[in-house]
């Protein structure tokens, strides 16, 4: 046997490891210059929800039982339009067993068409033990869900619940900057029940205590879920109901007049633009705009869907009828202006405010066509 060429044996070693580092190199050239597209796809999903610091998500809550739900997509249709910022919003819908298949199909929809702007999370009710079916049906059905925000959503720090019945004429953060409007012991934000004591409810007819003088509705409400747990919440809202439940009308909203009655310093209260309802318009103007007019508009006790006074019919009918993804301005503004100058709305006593309900929409919807 013949002793092994050292030198031999080094030298193949060597072309051996600078063929390895060529085909190396060849690998990660292909990777950087011609990479798959879904690595691509993959590297921007990742950028786009993780990487931008203002994809913190801005939470809206609603509840939705009974016929409600056609109602309640019309309105997260309406913050979808009107989302011109771009903020990442996330849905929560709390609602009864057989009704989540309905938001699921269509929200999935319109997340293909608008993608990356909003996410949604459908939780079933879940009220104290024991007393299920009387928080149930405390006023409106499942309605007073939402006093058990804090404990049902623990990994939230601050969110904005709606009714059902409520539609976005501007973008969520013009009402999410109230947040920052909070002093220290500031925990919610609401808007008056009322700006007339002439036709108030709760001076006139209350049996139980309420919040300032006129007290405060519960449609549109900006809650701080930290400092609610801070401060106890839950407990409190379950010893007012203790001692009020006869005495109370408007169920969730009376116990929750009630607590900020004994906590006024811990209510943010916000103008009545954020949440103008038929009793600003209806008898007599008492809501004092600002130069920008509506900015969130509430249809409650059916007012989308009658004929009583029009105006509001005719804004929830444009909201329903335009397709998202569509061209707002063609498909949702200009069927709007045409429905608000029919003579029926204008001579009712709310068509009187339709140009300010047209405002911020005039403004959101036609600057970004002229951004396109």
């Amino acid at each position: 046997m013949f002793p092994p060429n050292i030198k031999m044996v080094n030298k193949k070693h060597h072309l051996h490891m600078c063929l390895l580092c060529l085909i190396a190199l060849a690998i990660l050239s292909y990777f950087v210059h011609q990479r798959p597209s879904w690595a691509t796809d993959y590297k921007k999903a990742v950028n786009y929800n993780e990487a931008q610091p203002w994809r913190t998500p801005l939470y809206i809550v609603v509840v939705c039982c009974g016929q409600r739900v056609q109602e309640t997509l019309v309105m997260i249709k309406s913050a979808i339009l009107f989302n011109y910022d771009e903020e990442y919003l996330k849905f929560v819908i709390f609602t009864e067993d057989g009704k989540g298949d309905e938001f699921r199909e269509k929200l999935t929809d319109w997340r293909d068409i608008k993608p990356f702007t909003f996410d949604f999370e459908i939780l079933p009710l879940k009220f104290p033990s024991g007393n299920e079916a009387e928080w149930k049906n405390l006023f409106k059905p499942c309605a007073a869900q939402r006093l058990f925000l804090p404990s049902l959503l623990t990994h939230v720090d601050s969110l904005l619940y709606v009714d059902t019945d409520i539609l976005f004429l501007s973008p969520i953060s013009d009402i999410w900057r109230f947040f920052k409007k909070f002093n220290e012991t500031q925990m919610s934000a609401l808007t008056p029940e009322h700006e007339n004591e002439n036709i108030g409810w709760y001076n006139r007819f209350a049996r139980h205590p309420f919040y300032g003088r006129l007290g405060v509705n519960s449609g549109v409400m900006l809650m701080n879920l930290t400092r609610m747990r801070e401060m106890k919440w839950e407990q409190h809202i379950l010893s007012i109901h203790k001692e009020y439940k006869l005495r109370i009308i408007w169920g969730d909203q009376d116990i929750i007049n009630i607590l900020f009655y004994y906590h006024p310093d811990k209510l943010y209260i916000m103008p009545c633009e954020y949440n103008y309802r038929p009793d600003h318009c209806m008898y007599m103007s008492i809501c004092n705009m600002s130069h920008a007019g509506v900015k969130v508009i509430h249809g409650n006790r059916g007012y989308f869907h009658s004929d009583r006074q029009p105006l509001f019919k005719s804004i929830y009918e444009a909201m329903e009828n335009y397709q998202l993804g569509s061209n707002a301005n063609t498909d949702f503004l200009m069927p709007l202006h045409a429905a608000l100058s029919i003579p029926s709305v204008n001579d009712s006593s709310c068509g009187k405010i339709s140009n300010e309900v047209l405002k911020v929409a005039n403004t959101v919807i036609s600057n970004r066509y002229r951004e396109v």
